[in-house]
């Protein structure tokens, strides 16, 4: 069965962690029981990456694909994140595991900012995404 690792940053307020936690519910109602999601923060807060890994392949996950819950292909994306996951990895050798890229530049995400700032589109987007 496949998990979807939402990972953050973590953080020391409360409300910040919570916002993941949010987000892991969604993106489970979306994806139905077909597929396993849980959320893990990289430091900061708990639970870690290791411990979010490790639910999932208590959850029965043969295969983790971990995205990084971050806007840019930063340090924290590229580097501690799949390190992190694949020191988390190395426990459960038998489980396939991937990091995706962090969200960088999406049509979707366009829409959001768009939204929130109370503008409706008007354009055509023809952005190439990836």
């Amino acid at each position: 069965m496949k998990a979807i690792l939402l990972v953050d940053h973590g953080s020391v307020r409360e409300a910040a962690n919570e916002m993941l936690e949010r987000m892991g519910e969604l993106v489970q109602q979306l994806a139905g029981d077909g597929v396993i999601v849980k959320v893990a923060h990289m430091e900061l807060a708990e639970p870690t990456i290791a411990q979010g890994f490790e639910a999932c392949v208590r959850a029965g996950a043969d295969e983790v694909i971990a995205f990084p819950y971050m806007l840019s292909p930063g340090k924290h994306s590229t580097r501690d994140i799949p390190r992190l996951v694949a020191e988390a990895a190395a426990r459960f050798p038998t489980v396939r595991f991937s990091v995706t890229p962090a969200f960088g530049v999406h049509e979707k995400l366009a829409q959001v900012v768009l939204e929130r700032a109370g503008v409706v589109p008007t354009g055509n987007a023809a952005y190439v995404t990836t």
